[in-house]
């Protein structure tokens, strides 16, 4: 019987959420489970200098609102926007998922920390740059690979050359149905 598997996808907003679906279906299979999660930085400063205002888009008629509630609010609105097309698609797919957000200002060392603590079996990440160009091993992906020892699935951004999306042929919704016996 094989394991389940715990995947962590990790988003900043550029994720394309059809290779990550097509994944993480094969990864989990029927009874894994899915995290995705963002990093968002906070900037405490300017939420602290608009708060001060008589006016405030994150509040509502109130006067004065708590520090720990304006963060809350403003973690989980950024939070929203960078993972609903993931979560929108996963859920499309009939894959659950929980959302997480991870409040740093270094996105590797947070999804490190993450991935550990789900004792995530693989993470998926978006590559936001050339992975082999100089300075690759500076790049959230490599890091996330080296600190978390996890397995680590970088995906590329979706190509922009191509209005047509690519096909496989022969291919099913399960890898075993491609093998030849």
């Amino acid at each position: 019987m094989l394991a389940t598997m715990h995947v962590l996808v990790a988003t900043a907003g550029t994720l394309s959420p059809e290779p990550v679906v097509a994944f993480a279906r094969h990864l989990v299979g029927g009874t894994g489970s899915v995290t995705v999660a963002t990093v968002v930085e906070v900037p405490r400063s300017f939420l602290e200098e608009i708060n001060q205002g008589d006016w405030h888009p994150l509040r509502e008629g109130e006067k004065q609102v708590s520090e720990s509630a304006v963060v809350a609010q403003y973690l989980e609105e950024r939070a929203h926007r960078l993972t609903e097309p993931i979560r929108l698609a996963l859920e499309e797919a009939h894959i659950p998922c929980e959302i997480l957000v991870l409040e740093g200002t270094d996105a590797a060392s947070a999804i490190s920390t993450a991935a550990s603590q789900l004792n995530a079996d693989v993470v998926i990440l978006g590559a936001t740059k050339q992975i082999f160009e100089h300075g690759a091993w500076e790049s959230v992906s490599s890091r996330v690979m080296i600190e978390s020892g996890k397995a680590v699935l970088v995906v590329p951004e979706a190509r922009k050359d191509s209005d047509e999306p690519e096909t496989i042929e022969h291919f099913g919704q399960f890898p075993e149905s491609s093998l030849s016996t």
